[in-house]
């Protein structure tokens, strides 16, 4: 039997998903929390598959403030709008990362949580992030990924306050001040997801209509893909090091 593989990718990952290996960040917080970046995505589902070590996941929405374990072969996923803390709890978090609308998170759907002095102000904002060329999540680095991250949390503690005394009045401030960094972003998301995920949506739709008709063209087109395991060389990204499946946000064989 001929084993598969690939010299490089030749089309999306199924539903136009994205998929990251994660090692989660083992340095406290100013909390003494060890983990990653409080953040929120407007428009991206986002699922954990532990596939090592120890942790949790502290979340907070409209239903209050959460924290989930995360167990090795168990999966967690959250909806747009819910803020998301990762935490490492043995030092040893190691996580796939599921993200719908592959390249929209890439594109800026990850509004973290500083203080709202910092929302307020879209350059400020920028620069607290840090962010690489291009909108990309990743820093430079590890300096810079721990001031964003600590940064992050210290506003996530004043969030988490605000609620306990206001409610979910306190998260509609925050997503409206989030609202106004991301508006200018939107088409450009739509792009991407017009040509991604929508597109594979429509291919299905296409082959249901063909089967109806009896037709089965698409089934003599059908192809096998493989991607192999992350290198050594890993991103700084949000709540841990970052080992790429695909060059970050791309939009292959869409």
């Amino acid at each position: 039997m001929d084993t598969l593989r690939a010299i490089a990718p030749v089309a999306a990952l199924p539903g136009a998903v994205g998929v990251t290996h994660l090692r989660v960040y083992d340095t406290p917080a100013p909390d003494g929390v060890p983990g990653g970046s409080p953040h929120v995505h407007f428009a991206c589902t986002e699922a954990y598959v532990t596939v090592g070590g120890r942790g949790a996941v502290q979340t907070l929405c409209a239903d209050g403030f959460r924290e989930v374990a995360l167990v090795p072969g168990e999966i967690v996923w959250f909806t747009p709008g819910v803020i998301h803390r990762l935490v490492n709890l043995d030092g040893r978090l190691e996580i796939l990362v599921i993200m719908q609308n592959a390249g929209l998170p890439e594109a800026g759907d990850a509004l973290l949580t500083f203080p709202p002095e910092i929302l307020a102000d879209g350059g400020a904002y920028a620069r607290a992030a840090s962010v690489a060329a291009g909108e990309r999540v990743f820093v430079e680095g590890i300096e810079a990924a721990q001031r964003r991250r600590d940064l992050a949390v210290e506003g996530f503690a004043a969030l988490r306050a605000r609620f306990e005394r206001e409610g979910v009045a306190a998260l509609e401030a925050f997503y409206r001040a989030g609202l106004r960094l991301i508006q200018p972003k939107l088409d450009a998301w739509r792009a991407v997801w017009e040509a991604g995920p929508l597109a594979a949506a429509r291919r299905t739709g296409e082959q249901l209509d063909a089967l109806g008709e009896g037709r089965v063209d698409h089934l003599r087109q059908g192809s096998v893909h493989a991607l192999p395991a992350p290198g050594e060389e890993r991103k700084l990204g949000m709540c841990g090091t970052l080992g790429l499946y695909l060059p970050e946000g791309a939009e292959v064989g869409r």
